[in-house]
């Protein structure tokens, strides 16, 4: 993160302990910026850099999400995916919602999930499926599992845009 935000000047910076005692760095700011300081950041983190990811104009309901916003839209399908990695799960949110006409009800990253992400997509049925299709090739060798359920029943919708923990 030091590396980072000296390399070049970026908008936001966010860092912090996350699990399984892993470090995780967000900036935000313009695509030269950005790109500069991830590149910086990769260059000096080598070894101990598990994952990163560089999107140039991510997706608004991912940046909502990072900064704690959830969608309470709820129609048909919800669509799951879950990734080895907190990046994973940004790239993988970022390319669903931008391939499909979807919204993101959840995008919980690391903590309680082991340094997984988790990313869940509702819409109709055909445009879900397309989400979590999209999502999971970008996911590509970091997905852990996804699953599309068509009509989740109505009991279920309060525990899916819920926060998700006991």
């Amino acid at each position: 993160g030091d590396a980072m935000v000296k390399q070049a000047p970026v908008g936001r910076i966010a860092s912090g302990t996350v699990q399984p005692g892993h470090y995780l760095v967000l900036v935000s700011g313009d695509v030269a910026s950005v790109e500069e300081a991830v590149r910086a950041g990769r260059e000096t983190g080598q070894n101990a850099l598990r994952d990163a990811i560089f999107l140039p104009n991510v997706h608004t309901a991912v940046v909502a999400a990072l900064l704690g916003e959830t969608s309470r839209q709820t129609t048909d399908a919800v669509g799951v995916v879950e990734t080895r990695t907190v990046a994973a799960a940004i790239g993988a949110a970022d390319a669903g919602l931008k391939g499909a006409e979807v919204a993101l009800l959840t995008l919980r990253l690391a903590d309680g999930l082991g340094g997984k992400g988790v990313v869940v997509f509702t819409g109709v049925v055909a445009d879900v499926e397309a989400a979590v299709e999209i999502a999971t090739a970008v996911a590509d060798n970091q997905l852990v599992r996804q699953v599309v359920i068509p009509q989740l029943h109505v009991e279920m919708w309060p525990n899916v845009v819920g926060n998700g923990r006991f």
